[in-house]
């Protein structure tokens, strides 16, 4: 079971201020994952042609079963996380984007500007999250209890959870 965290930003990429999201990310993984699993991490700049190259390595490459990607969503000329993420996977799950802006909603009102999304390729699923570490754990919170199931529907590895940390929801026989 592989696990990737990729945050998009030009600045970050350049070493002008510290990523804090990938690390975020990985924080919530080591806390709510308790099945043995590898850590993948990249900070890469913004743009259709990093964002797409990177998806694809770590999805036919690397065979990453989950990939968590963090920043390039807003509207902004360099947010093209979504517009690279249409040229790599092959199943729009359009439910994450929705629940993640509908939480977040709760939160900011600035939450409709974010074009989250979550896709699959292969037996990769990759979900979009925003870039502040606050937001990112509201939006995992929301969508991670579908995520162990999702991955047992497309063929990735098993994924079992601390129920302290977030309950998962699983049919029952699955």
């Amino acid at each position: 079971m592989k696990i990737a965290s990729v945050t998009i930003s030009d600045r970050a990429s350049q070493g002008i201020y510290e990523d804090k999201s990938g690390p975020a990310i990985m924080a919530y993984m080591e806390q709510a994952v308790v099945t043995p699993w590898e850590k993948v991490s990249c900070v890469i700049p913004d743009g259709i042609d990093s964002v797409r190259d990177t998806l694809l390595d770590l999805c036919d490459n690397q065979k990453v079963d989950l990939i968590l990607t963090t920043g390039g969503t807003g509207p902004s000329p360099r947010d093209l996380t979504v517009e690279a993420m249409a040229d790599v996977i092959e199943k729009e799950l359009p439910g994450f984007g929705e629940l993640m802006r509908k939480v977040s909603l709760e939160e900011v009102p600035t939450a409709i500007l974010s074009r989250q999304t979550a896709g699959i390729r292969g037996s990769s699923l990759i979900i979009n999250l925003p870039g502040k570490p606050a937001a990112i754990k509201t939006c995992l919170d929301a969508v991670f209890p579908a995520v162990p199931y999702c991955l047992d529907l497309i063929g990735a590895g098993r994924i079992e959870t601390d129920p302290e940390v977030i309950k998962v929801f699983r049919p029952k026989g699955a």
